[in-house]
């Protein structure tokens, strides 16, 4: 086993690093709810800034922005669309339905990206009374179950113009938005031109212990925020999580670019071990998604036999694993971690 565990499971793993910590202790706090926090409302102000939107709130979570967000766009029974691998339909417990009352209808997209044309093909007729209401797209920025896959402005533009042309209002669900930036060189505020709410995400690659925020129109904002009330959103001096956020975004957004190296490293090692197969090219920024081949092996089984050698790996489906680098992974532990797999399907 190794003297250090060298977590891949998720970016979620990343931990505040010794200033951001001290930035946390020294944060100016006061009732968020009241809008008396100073650094939440820094925060608040910075996120307008990067993304170009009137107004934000910030929120415990990604997750509780995408119900709120969903809430705020829809009314019960109208339809969401978004990529059959979206999070909101795989990894929210059903929010949607439970919170929102709504339906959803999936898109055949590619890793994870749909196209304009593949909107207009799933648009509802308007005036059928039979129909659910197309209301909302939802866009996921990178695609988790899209390997990681960050969106083409031109594509994000082409379903923006189908949507607003229909009347259909767009969201993004920014968990890695600013790994998409980076790989890309898309200017966050040029993503946040094509959608009518997105929220930014500070507990991955960036490297914060907690929260989300949730931006747009200062009326889209204004509603959120009861809809944050009726959740239990609230968090009152909040200030010393906004600052850990304010620290990932100074500190940690430009650095993403070190993951997605690392990333490929480990993609381009896997590829050269016996028993696992993996498309390389696919893997675009920190996420990678590999499949175990060797005969009587399972993911699972991996994951557990890599756990006890000190490397940690996700098990996505009965052959598909999943290993995401970050902040807390160099590049010696990516080295480490492929030695580990090798030895572990050669044993």
């Amino acid at each position: 086993m190794q003297n250090r565990f060298i977590d891949l499971y998720s970016d979620t793993k990343t931990k505040p690093s010794p200033g951001m910590r001290k930035a946390m202790a020294e944060a100016e706090v006061g009732d968020e709810q009241k809008m008396e926090d100073p650094t939440v409302n820094r925060l608040r102000e910075r996120v307008c800034e990067l993304l170009g939107t009137e107004d934000a709130v910030f929120l415990p979570s990604g997750t509780m922005a995408n119900q709120i967000a969903i809430r705020v766009h829809c009314r019960p029974g109208d339809e969401v669309m978004a990529d059959k691998t979206a999070h909101i339909i795989n990894s929210e417990g059903g929010g949607p339905a439970a919170n929102a009352s709504v339906m959803i209808r999936t898109i055949d997209g590619t890793a994870g990206v749909f196209t304009g044309e593949q909107l207009k093909a799933s648009l509802r007729d308007p005036a059928s009374r039979y129909n659910p209401r197309s209301r909302l797209v939802s866009i996921e920025n990178t695609s988790n179950g899209g390997f990681g896959t960050a969106w083409p402005l031109a594509t994000m533009q082409g379903v923006a113009e189908v949507a607003r042309a229909a009347g259909v209002s767009l969201h993004m669900d920014g968990a890695r938005l600013a790994n998409a930036c980076v790989k890309s060189g898309t200017k966050a505020r040029d993503y946040a031109a094509c959608v009518d709410s997105l929220w930014l995400d500070y507990t991955k690659g960036l490297g914060a212990p907690v929260g989300a925020t949730l931006a747009g129109s200062k009326a889209f904002i204004q509603e959120s925020w009861r809809h944050k009330q009726m959740m239990g959103g609230s968090m009152r001096q909040s200030g010393v999580i906004a600052a850990a956020a304010l620290y990932a975004l100074e500190h940690n957004w430009d650095r993403l670019a070190e993951d997605h190296d690392n990333a490929r490293h480990l993609s381009e090692g896997l590829a050269n071990i016996k028993g696992i197969a993996i498309d390389v090219p696919r893997m675009q920024t920190n996420l990678v998604f590999f499949e175990v081949t060797k005969p009587g092996w399972t993911a699972q089984r991996l994951v557990d036999a890599c756990k006890e050698r000190g490397v940690g790996l996700g098990a996505n489906t009965a052959s598909r694993l999943r290993a995401v680098t970050h902040l807390d992974v160099g590049r010696k532990d990516i080295d480490v971690a492929l030695k580990t797999i090798s030895d572990v399907l050669a044993a």
